[in-house]
């Protein structure tokens, strides 16, 4: 069944959004991060405009953040101080973040430089956790993670105690995560957890047990924020495919709960390693291929 979407100006078929959605929110259930770092690409792939994809991608991670965040709420696992200041520089990370998207889609370099980041993310991550994986396979132990408490962080100014995370450093590091985190979104239309929260652990500090509802906590706002200002200004926000792709994420981030439950988390890691690098093998091929089409013409009314 086929259903048109008014702002990518295509149809597209309704089964075919509604999977995607559901494997976007399975490997959030299994994981514990957003879908949206190989959301967006598969949209891109089956012909979604990028500007669209990114939008209507940040849009689809407003709820399913908020329900995760509700879970860890309830288990008073948030630090909500924390995560007031990281929504404060995230907002401004999105005003920026969004400023630089309506830039690039004018100059129509839009597509070309979401590809680009995509394909070095995906790179990135592939990698880091294909060789967590190869390191986690062996009987070496693993090296501690460098500790965050380095005497530079403590000679910041704006120094404040963030009671729930058992902590005091300078309010000026969460308004930093929070901005970066912001920008990300807006330009990627990712949750950013694949930033945020290992700068939360060591660069922030924070206990592992408020990391992740801290961060879904932020999100919410910050993908609010960058929905809102991306409808207002660059109009690309598919509310349609939003939906859809939101309907089968809530699905599959129950189906993500139960089979995460009973695989070994190492074989996950590589299961997931191996797929982002397909995907950005993919990205990187069409990239560098040659278009059918290598002329278009445009007409315009005056």
């Amino acid at each position: 069944m086929d259903l048109y979407l008014p702002i990518a100006e295509m149809s597209v078929n309704v089964f075919n959004i509604l999977l995607l959605g559901f494997i976007s929110g399975s490997i959030s259930g299994m994981f514990g991060v957003g879908g949206g770092f190989l959301t967006t690409p598969f949209l891109i792939f089956i012909g979604i405009p990028p500007a669209v994809a990114v939008a209507s991608s940040a849009n689809q991670i407003v709820a399913t953040s908020f329900f995760g965040f509700l879970s860890h709420w309830r288990k008073a696992n948030v630090d909500f101080a924390m995560g007031y200041f990281m929504t404060g520089g995230g907002i401004i990370g999105s005003v920026l973040g969004v400023w630089v998207f309506s830039l690039l889609k004018g100059s129509g370099q839009i597509d070309l430089v979401i590809s680009v980041l995509y394909i070095t993310l995906l790179g990135s991550i592939g990698i880091m956790m294909g060789l967590e994986s190869l390191r986690a396979g062996d009987d070496k132990p693993s090296k501690p993670p460098l500790s965050a408490r380095k005497e530079w962080i403590k000679r910041l100014p704006m120094q404040r105690v963030f009671v729930r995370s058992k902590l005091e450093i300078s309010a000026l590091l969460p308004l930093w995560v929070g901005s970066v985190s912001g920008l990300v979104v807006s330009l990627l239309g990712v949750g950013g957890g694949f930033f945020t929260i290992p700068a939360m652990i060591y660069i922030l500090g924070m206990p592992t047990s408020v990391v992740i509802g801290t961060s879904l906590f932020q999100i919410i706002f910050i993908t609010a924020t960058v929905t809102l200002l991306q409808a207002a200004t660059t109009h690309t926000v598919d509310i349609v495919l939003a939906l859809l792709l939101l309907t089968g994420s809530v699905a599959g981030a129950q189906a993500g709960t139960r089979i995460g439950s009973k695989v070994s988390p190492i074989k996950l890691r590589g299961m997931l390693a191996l797929i982002v690098l397909t995907v950005a093998t993919k990205l990187l091929i069409d990239l560098a291929s040659t278009p059918e089409n290598i002329y278009s013409v445009t007409l315009g009314v005056e």
